[in-house]
């Protein structure tokens, strides 16, 4: 074993092919962060955008040393953007005040890739998609988008990530005075097509299958039993089983949670950006569930996808390694 310190907060153990980072001293029994020497690693993370208030600049500067420890290659931001209603513009202040101004960290000026929540729809949800002209690393192309990422240099071995857009999907928007006219101007007979479309794709190089969006199809939060999380996991989930999607990550629910129900996907909510609400274990294949501020940080390789769920205080809640 070799041990390499790199400051007086993270020692760096290299061992089995892979690296541990953790405080020096700590107990034996904490879990401690994982840093695999081959993976592309990346960092899942919703229902942020609040003027830095309720932890949200905690989770920023954690997010900032995760990354880069991991030598994140991009960041999925899960909808609910900017709180309490969108933004109105590209030049709105909440863009300051909610993002410029919060993740600075060197280690997070890579490749953002963004979807829209509830929240964002409440304000101008083109405005969002019309800043990818304005700041490099904000990426949504469109309200829906999906991209293939390389793995370890090999171009025969990719990753599909899909990024949808779960408000219009829900009936309860369009009954709602401050959704209803955004979410009509969505075509989701269009996107459902889509979708299918995409995930159908029948290239062997496909090795993952990874969906992010805002709403759950499972919780173990508040709306465990709501209309909106069992019309959408009526909805998606046929699709998420008959293209074998093997992870689906959300936000909406304002905690961190990983449950694995009957089926092929795992799925994952990393909705504690900043305002935390209470959440437990879902009685389906839950694994883990808590109310605290924190993210999702992910490393993935050809064969196997480690989970690891990080508090605002850097402590490493919970990890799984997924093989393929």
């Amino acid at each position: 074993m070799k041990i390499l310190k790199i400051s007086l907060v993270f020692t760096l153990i290299l061992q089995a092919g892979q690296i541990d980072a953790q405080k020096p001293d700590s107990p034996s029994h904490e879990l401690t962060l994982t840093i695999p020497k081959k993976a592309l690693n990346f960092i899942a993370m919703g229902d942020w955008g609040r003027n830095g208030e309720y932890n949200q600049r905690e989770v920023a500067d954690q997010m900032g040393v995760t990354a880069k420890l991991l030598k994140a290659s991009f960041f999925i931001a899960l909808g609910d953007n900017f709180y309490p209603s969108g933004v109105a513009s590209t030049m709105d202040h909440r863009w300051i005040d909610s993002y410029e101004n919060i993740y600075t960290a060197h280690s997070l000026q890579e490749d953002w890739y963004v979807v829209l929540g509830n929240h964002d729809y409440k304000g101008n949800p083109d405005a969002e998609v019309e800043y990818s002209k304005v700041d490099r690393r904000w990426n949504m192309p469109a309200r829906y988008y999906s991209k293939k990422i390389i793995l370890n240099h090999d171009s025969s071995q990719v990753a599909l990530f899909v990024f949808i857009d779960t408000t219009p999907l829900l009936s309860e928007y369009y009954h709602s005075e401050d959704h209803a006219a955004n979410v009509k101007t969505q075509d989701t007979a269009s996107q459902r097509k889509w979708l299918e479309s995409v995930l159908s794709d029948p290239s062997p190089n496909i090795r993952w299958r990874i969906v992010s969006g805002h709403h759950p199809i499972y919780t173990g939060g508040n709306r465990i039993n709501s209309n909106e999380t069992k019309e959408l996991n009526s909805l998606l989930k046929p699709i998420f089983d008959r293209y074998r999607v093997d992870a689906y990550i959300t936000g909406h629910e304002h905690s961190l949670q990983y449950i694995k129900p009957k089926g092929s996907t795992y799925y994952f909510i990393s909705g504690a950006g900043s305002e935390t609400t209470p959440a437990t274990v879902h009685p389906d294949g839950g694994k883990f569930a808590i109310s605290e501020n924190g993210f999702i940080a992910f490393s993935l390789s050809p064969d196997d996808l480690l989970v690891q769920f990080v508090s605002y205080k850097g402590k490493v809640l919970y990890k799984d390694e997924i093989k393929k």
